[in-house]
Order: structure tokens, then C-alpha cells, then sequence
């Protein structure tokens, strides 16, 4: 056998398969199928047995539900050509209902399938939830992965329900799909003045790199120490062993920061649950306490005081005098584009053509 196992020498045991911990109902358990050799290199070989119950059914079904139809919507809105269906697929989408019908549900085509899809999609997501806590009690675990999971869902359902009621409206809401959601992400920062300046939208940033590089240390911990045991961290946890020794060790000495075995499982999983809890407020209050986070950063002081680079549009400038050197032709410009560059410029799309000094006597453009 090698001296030690890692991602990329592992050994893969077989033995019988795991039939997991007596519970009270077995019959709704999927048995077991033997095991798989590629699930292996990643995770436990053994495939079942899976419990799924009644709350895993129903999360199921009205979760697949959900997909079918968002995939039927975006499909008829091509016309039902299977070709671009699948071509245009990742810039489809199922829109919220638009402004005039507020919080009433409209017609299925003119936002009612976004409300059809959405309440499936929130009845999935809330009775998985309800699965993995009742799962967790009846086999003697904490709720800890419950509760990171409800993390999450406080952002879904910011996004989808809270702000949108507190807006009045639910074409505050995100569309589903995959490019038209991240383009109502842009455009939502626009038009609130730029999320950057949202206090809570820093704090959420600040957890979400802090959790990965929290995350990568300690997986890079474990796995320089999978050759004295670091794996098995449960056991390392409650009898430390040189693997434990060492790692601590090792985070003091470059880090001087004493995590143990259980405490930086701790710092983890509250970084990574913190991401969305500040994210989800940061959310809420745009639109509803502060319509412009731009403005609401000068007057917190988070803005700097930018200079003024065209100097003073007030002041007329003469066709081919510019004031400073910011407008100087680059040394080893080409000859012939001197005057060109000097005289104007095309605006893009039209026929026009603007001086720079018009440029620079215009407050609109010059600014």
C-alpha cells in the first residue's frame, strides 16, 4: 500500500455495502446499487441507500414542476423550434409581471407563469429545507447545515418576495434565467447608484472572499496531513493526534492563529452563512430605506472627492486651443493623425462630427 492516500492515489475500498442507521420507516428508503468507481475519486464510492420520504417527494416534484414549466415558457417564446431553444437558451428567460399590475396576478402570459414557477420554486425549496432538518433530528445531528441552507433561502426569497412586496410591486423581482438574471444584476446597480457603495453589500463581500480563503486553508491543511490521519477529523477532534498537533501547529507558525479541528469548522460555516445574511439586507434596503447608494456614500463620507479633469466647462475654448497637457498628440503618433485628432472626433453610429472644444464647451458631454 502507499505510504499515505490523496486525491490522486486514493485506495477504494470494497466491502458490503453500508446499509446507514436503523430508522422508522425503511421502506421509504431507495436501496442500495453497489458502487462506482469514478463517485469514488470524488466522494464515497457506495451509491444508497437514499431516504427520500414524503418531504423529499413532494420537494421533488413541485421543484421539477417548476423547471418544466420555466423550459416549456422560454421554448414557446421561440416559437417551439428545438434548434433555438437550445441555442439561444442561456439568454431565455420567464419575466417577473411588469410595473402596472403591482402585486395582482396577471394573465399566465404577461407575468402569471414567472408567479406559477416561482411558487413551485419556493414550495421545493422550503419543503427540502424541512427534509434536511427533520433528517438531521432523527438521525442525532445538529440542524447546523439546515440552518446554513436557510441562509440561503433568506436571499432567495429577498430577491424574489420580500423586496419585490416592500417595493409594491413584483417587477422588482429577478426573471429567471440564466443571462437575463445576471443582466437585472447589472441593471440593478445602476439604477440604485451603485451597489459598491452599499455598506452591506461590502460586508458580504468581505465573508464570501473570506470564506473561500478560509475554506482553501483548511482543505489545503488536510490534505498536506491525509498521511498521519487529518481525514479522519472527527477522531482528530476528539483525540488529537500528531495530524491535529501538526496542523495547529502550522496555522500558529504562519498564521498565529490558533484554530483547532472544531473551531475552524466554526469560522467556515459563519463566514460562508454571514455571505447571504448581509447580502439578503443589503438587498432589502436598496430601493426601500436608501434609493441611491451613490449619493448616500457622500454624505457618509465613503466617496471620494473626485477631480475635476475637463476643467471648467463655464470657461469657452477656441477650436484648436486646449487648456493643459492632457489633450497633447502622444509622442510617435502617426503622421497625418495629428490634425485628425486634433480637430474632432466621429461620434460612433452617426454622421456627426465634434470639435473637442465643443466637447469641452458642452456640460452634458464634457462631463
Amino acid at each position: 500500500m502507499a505510504e499515505y492516500q490523496n486525491l490522486f492515489n486514493q485506495v477504494q475500498v470494497r466491502h458490503a455495502p453500508d446499509p446507514g442507521l436503523d430508522i422508522d420507516d425503511p421502506e421509504n428508503r431507495i436501496p442500495d446499487s453497489g458502487f462506482s468507481y469514478w463517485l469514488g475519486k470524488i466522494g464515497d464510492a457506495q451509491i444508497g441507500p437514499v431516504y427520500l420520504g414524503w418531504l423529499g417527494i413532494l420537494a421533488l416534484i413541485t421543484g421539477g414542476l417548476s423547471i418544466v414549466l420555466m423550459g416549456l415558457v422560454m421554448w414557446a417564446s421561440v416559437g417551439w423550434d428545438p434548434v433555438q431553444f437550445v441555442r439561444q437558451l442561456p439568454w431565455l428567460a420567464v419575466e417577473p409581471p411588469t410595473r402596472e399590475w403591482g402585486l395582482r396576478i396577471p394573465p399566465l402570459n404577461e407575468g402569471g407563469w414567472w408567479i406559477l414557477c416561482g411558487a413551485l420554486l419556493t414550495a421545493s425549496i422550503l419543503l427540502w429545507w424541512a427534509r434536511m432538518y427533520t433528517r438531521a433530528r432523527a438521525l442525532g445531528l445538529g440542524t447546523h447545515v439546515a440552518w446554513a441552507f436557510a441562509a440561503a433561502i433568506w436571499l432567495y426569497l429577498v430577491l424574489g418576495f420580500i423586496r419585490p412586496v416592500l417595493m409594491g410591486s413584483w417587477a422588482e423581482a429577478v426573471p429567471f434565467g440564466i443571462f437575463p438574471h445576471l443582466d437585472w444584476t447589472a441593471a440593478f446597480s445602476i439604477r440604485y447608484g451603485n451597489l459598491f457603495y452599499n455598506p452591506f453589500h461590502m460586508l458580504s463581500i468581505v465573508f464570501l472572499y473570506g470564506s473561500a480563503l478560509l475554506f482553501a486553508m483548511h482543505a489545503g491543511t488536510i490534505l498536506a496531513l491525509t498521511k498521519l490521519g487529518a481525514d479522519r477529523e472527527i477522531d482528530q477532534i476528539t483525540d488529537r493526534g500528531t495530524a491535529a498537533e501538526r496542523s495547529q501547529l502550522f496555522w500558529r507558525w504562519t498564521m498565529g492563529f490558533n484554530a483547532t479541528m472544531e473551531s475552524i469548522h466554526r469560522w467556515a460555516w459563519w463566514f460562508a452563512v454571514l455571505t447571504v445574511i448581509t447580502g439578503g439586507i443589503g438587498i432589502v434596503l436598496t430601493g426601500t430605506a436608501v434609493d441611491n447608494w451613490y449619493l448616500w456614500g457622500q454624505q457618509h463620507g465613503l466617496v471620494p472627492e473626485y477631480p475635476e479633469v475637463w476643467g471648467d466647462p463655464a470657461v469657452p475654448v477656441e477650436p484648436g486651443e486646449v487648456d493643459g497637457d492632457w489633450w497633447e498628440v502622444p509622442a510617435g503618433t502617426p503622421p497625418g493623425l495629428e490634425t485628425s485628432m486634433m480637430e474632432g472626433v466621429n461620434l460612433p453610429g452617426t454622421d456627426v462630427r465634434l470639435s473637442f472644444a465643443e466637447l469641452t464647451n458642452n456640460p452634458e458631454m464634457g462631463r
